[in-house]
């Protein structure tokens, strides 16, 4: 449980994107038509971290709004979610040109901003979604393949949370393995958000319960 007000960090959250709309010191200003800052539920226990905006972010300046947006939100609807539950976001807020990947001192820039909307939202689980931000967040060479559905703890924003690695949906409309990997992952979060969170000690167990498991 967080110690300060939920409306309070919400404007904190507000004056960040309004800080990287006049201040935000990218290469890739020149290029970008708009900030794709995020969006999503600004107090959501679940946050999701893409690589960079896309054409389709970078006309409206909203996260995930193209065939991979639509994935991710038919794969939330499967687990009994949706977008509204969560917050959206990317490692680079700018569209880098041609969909190029982005490139480091890129992604240097943004990465306090990052941090900072790690640390003001406070989710308890954060999915990486492909390589860019797990190798990030984890800050580790380790690629997705290899560890993608595998829970991490990870402080993050100053608090510890659990960093769940997923294929990019991307990845998953070009390939029918991939996609049914990322389902299966996705399908697992459920359990992982009902857990308490990270540090969290664990609810206490009604006596009465007990009783009736042992009985």
């Amino acid at each position: 449980m967080s110690a300060r007000p939920a409306a309070e960090r919400r404007e904190e959250l507000i004056a960040l994107m309004r800080e990287m709309e006049q201040q935000h010191d990218c290469p890739l200003i020149a290029t970008r038509t708009k900030l794709v800052f995020g969006a999503g539920n600004a107090d959501a226990d679940l946050m999701f971290v893409g690589e960079a905006p896309g054409f389709y972010e970078d006309q409206q300046g909203l996260p995930f709004v193209g065939r991979a947006g639509k994935l991710l939100d038919q794969l939330l609807i499967e687990i009994g979610l949706e977008r509204g539950d969560s917050f959206i976001t990317n490692v680079t807020k700018c569209r880098p040109p041609d969909n190029r990947d982005p490139l480091p001192d890129e992604i240097a820039v943004c990465k306090p901003y990052l941090l900072r909307q790690i640390e003001l939202i406070e989710p308890t689980v954060v999915c990486t979604l492909g390589n860019f931000s797990l190798k990030l967040l984890t800050r580790s060479n380790t690629g997705i393949t290899r560890v993608h559905g595998v829970p991490q703890e990870h402080e993050l924003g100053g608090r510890k949370v659990q960093l769940y690695p997923l294929f990019h949906p991307a990845a998953a409309l070009r390939g029918t393995a991939v996609l049914e990997q990322l389902r299966a992952d996705m399908g697992r979060l459920p359990p992982l958000l009902a857990a308490p969170a990270p540090g969290q000690p664990e609810p206490p167990v009604d006596p009465a319960s007990q009783l009736d498991l042992l009985g």
